[in-house]
């Protein structure tokens, strides 16, 4: 399978090397906002071709695969024109910038058959993938409550910034579309149990941040000097707070921060059910805490060797050897090459489909209509 991306930044650097990790995948070159930063980027990861521009990368006949990476206002045309030109679709969260927008990639998936996937990597830590199975196992019993968090640092300052604060390039909502949906769509993959309704509050912290003159890759913010800055007014949000109903009476509460001191990448989950409750840390991915009302609590932790047979398809190293953050972008591209294989470009993938990205971003409408309204938003 011949692969190419669009993206030259964070997140196109870590689908390349992931890629490079799946067996059967070849990337055979990459496209930035410049022939230069193609160039550049070819260059840096060792692949054969740079890209002057998308067009140029759809009319490659030798890419059968696209992986999207580029700023969110950009993925809805690259998704359409990558699946008019018969390639595979690989897309960074969230899938468009509207659910009009995702609803016709969805659509134009369908029509056109092919695999078409959105990049929630958080279902493929292997502690995540062990939680679902005990949940479909019944070990949890009756879903009462799911709450957590997912909290970073990286936007602490007034005077860190990147793309992404920036409402025209990421939308309305930043942290909670940005990391909130992965915190979602987690725990909705594990319990089984969609959203059914939500009542949100949205904050934003520093409304003028201060822009560097020069661009700002993300998480880079600490290490790069700014030398000269210019205020900007900003309008998405910092900090969100949502309670959550779901499907089979269950409660949740999600809270989201991109300005929690210390807290550099740390999606927390606790899912209580009627017979046991578990929760889990990205922090500290290689354990999974069991809780019981008549027995001792439990540590599990990530072994192939004990844990369920669908955990050990997308674990590679023996207990005891941590797997990570980069690992889970290879095991959810395995998991989606492997689709492709097997000619399966059905709605119940391990990975999140188009169908998945269109239903974050209407979670995502209702959280900002609830947030306007101050009021419950069904979906």
């Amino acid at each position: 399978m011949k692969v190419a991306i669009t993206g030259t930044g964070f997140m196109g650097t870590v689908h390349c090397e992931a890629l490079k990790r799946v067996r059967g995948v070849e990337v055979v070159g990459i496209q930035g906002s410049t022939k230069e930063k193609s160039q550049e980027a070819a260059a840096l990861l060792e692949l054969p071709k740079a890209y002057s521009d998308f067009a140029e990368l759809i009319a490659d006949p030798e890419v059968e695969a696209v992986h999207i990476t580029t700023p969110n206002r950009l993925h809805f045309e690259q998704a359409s024109a990558a699946l008019n030109a018969g390639k595979h679709v690989m897309c960074e969260k969230p899938l468009a910038m509207n659910a009009t927008e995702s609803a016709e990639l969805v659509r134009l998936a369908q029509e056109k058959a092919l695999a078409a996937a959105v990049n929630y990597n958080m279902r493929f830590y292997p502690l995540n993938l062990e939680a679902k199975q005990r949940v479909l196992a019944g070990k949890l019993g009756d879903i009462y409550s799911i709450f957590g968090s997912y909290q970073q640092d990286w936007l602490l300052y007034d005077t860190d910034y990147n793309w992404r604060v920036l409402a025209e390039e990421q939308g309305e909502l930043r942290a909670v579309a940005d990391i909130g949906t992965h915190w979602i769509d987690l725990v909705q993959n594990i319990t089984g149990k969609k959203v059914e309704a939500v009542f949100a509050e949205v904050h934003t912290v520093h409304p003028i941040r201060k822009r560097p003159t020069g661009e700002v890759e993300t998480f880079s913010g600490k290490v790069e000097a700014k030398e000269s800055t210019e205020p900007i007014p900003v309008t998405t949000d910092d900090i969100g707070s949502v309670m959550l109903r779901f499907e089979g009476g269950g409660r949740g509460v999600m809270f989201v921060s991109q300005v929690t001191s210390g807290r550099k990448n740390c999606l927390r989950y606790e899912i209580a059910g009627s017979k046991a409750s578990i929760q889990w840390n990205s922090e500290e991915p290689n354990q999974l805490w069991r809780g019981a009302r008549d027995e001792s609590n439990q540590v599990i932790l990530k072994d192939p060797g004990l844990n369920d047979s669908l955990t050990r398809r997308f674990t590679d190293f023996p207990g005891g050897h941590a797997e990570g953050f980069p690992d889970t972008f290879k095991m959810c591209f395995r998991a989606f090459y492997q689709s492709i294989e097997d000619k399966d470009f059905g709605p119940n993938q391990s990975f999140a489909t188009f169908e998945d990205g269109h239903r974050e971003i209407r979670l995502c409408d209702a959280i900002l209509e609830s947030h306007q309204t101050q009021r419950w938003v069904e979906l």
